[in-house]
């Protein structure tokens, strides 16, 4: 492994079928007023709502909701929830759903103390700023599973009018929540496209961290099981959603994918988020698929640069045979494997399907930052021609 790292990563995390009845002794040990944030209601239609509300009742804590949290966080709906924190001296966020529920809690947590005349978005979002103030702390009760913001630093919020969708990891160990309830359970219920789309966004975080460095690195190795165990569960998800041992699978490979272990000792990459979140910015499609309508067509181009990388994901990942196949032969096959499990499980594969369309792509290139830590840095012609490669 090359370079200087630290890893440190405070949230503890509370996994299994019986994780929620913890939650009232972790509430013990936090402030009084808790700010409530969660999505549409489904936590109301699957009873996950009143057993949270049960917790915090038990707990002896004031509770001030804040719903309505959508799958694309805006930078309104932001200060909003900064507005409900100052009004009521809130004390502690417990965010109830997915990753934008939990990235929208951690905006709010960076937020609520800032000046007044201070815009979160400008100093967070856009100059990618550090707290400088109080950051009131975090809890999580994950439903959905893909993004791992249960176990990282990281918030992504959406300006539409600037057609951003930008995503900030925090260095500061406070914007970490302080806790996660994991109960593979509760993803049950949820649609099969936003399993599925979180399903790619784990394999994406991988790889993302994956395809950079050519040294012999243990988190590559990390990875690699961590993907190997994704594909097996997710096959399995899709057939039996209600497969206990594969979705638990799924939710404990979501939250190490993106808690900044296997990233250890490496550069990274983040492109295909990039280009994601740009088509997200102007579609509002669900960010899952937004990746997996760019990743093939990126990873194509990318491939020629990276080519031994590539080649050992085809033989560590999906078991293809090297027998007579030269390096590039191998890579390419490996692709192909990604390709086939893509359309087996359903994702999307191509940012068309998702609202995009030809005269949308100058606007989205726009919109896409540029990442360094890959095996390519993008230039803008080749951001266009992958957006071209995805309609």
């Amino acid at each position: 492994m090359l370079g200087n790292f630290t890893y440190h990563n405070p949230t503890k995390l509370l996994f299994g079928e019986d994780a929620m009845d913890m939650l009232a002794d972790e509430l013990a040990g936090y402030g009084q007023t808790v700010q409530l944030v969660y999505g549409g209601g489904s936590i109301k239609r699957n009873g996950i709502y009143d057993q949270v509300t049960e917790a915090l009742k038990a707990a002896g804590k004031t509770v001030v909701e804040d719903a309505g949290v959508m799958p694309n966080p805006t930078i309104e709906k932001l200060r909003e929830g900064v507005a409900i924190a100052r009004e009521n001296h809130v004390d502690f966020i417990l965010a109830v759903g997915g990753g934008s529920v939990i990235d929208y809690a951690k905006g709010v947590a960076v937020s609520v103390h800032l000046p007044e005349d201070t815009d979160p978005w400008q100093k967070y979002w856009v100059d990618f700023d550090e707290p400088t103030c109080e950051v009131v702390p975090v809890g999580a009760v994950l439903t959905m599973v893909g993004t791992g913001s249960e176990m990282n630093c990281g918030s992504v919020i959406t300006n539409h009018d600037a057609k951003m969708k930008v995503g900030h990891v925090f260095s500061n160990p406070d914007v970490f929540p302080k806790f996660a309830v994991l109960n593979p359970r509760f993803t049950f219920t949820l649609p099969r496209y936003q399993m599925v789309a979180g399903i790619f966004d784990i394999m994406n975080h991988i790889t993302e961290q994956y395809f950079s460095g050519t040294d012999d690195n243990t988190s590559d190795y990390l990875s690699e099981g961590l993907m190997r165990s994704l594909v097996r569960a997710s096959r399995i998800a899709v057939r039996d959603p209600e497969n206990y041992e594969a979705r638990s699978n799924i939710m404990w490979c979501a939250t190490w994918a993106l808690n900044t272990l296997v990233a250890c000792g490496k550069a990274t990459d983040w492109e295909i988020h990039m280009l994601g979140q740009a088509v997200g910015a102007h579609t509002d499609a669900t960010h899952g698929m937004t990746l997996s309508a760019v990743a093939l067509p990126y990873y194509r181009l990318v491939m020629p640069y990276g080519v031994e990388k590539f080649a050992r994901f085809a033989t560590a990942v999906w078991g293809v045979d090297p027998e007579g196949k030269t390096a590039d032969q191998l890579a390419a096959a490996g692709l192909d494997a990604m390709e086939a499990w893509m359309r087996e499980i359903g994702c999307v594969m191509s940012i068309s399907e998702l609202g995009a369309t030809e005269d949308m792509l100058e606007a989205i290139a726009d919109s896409t930052l540029v990442m360094q830590g890959g095996y390519h840095v993008l230039s803008r012609n080749e951001i266009l021609e992958v957006l071209r490669e995805s309609l």
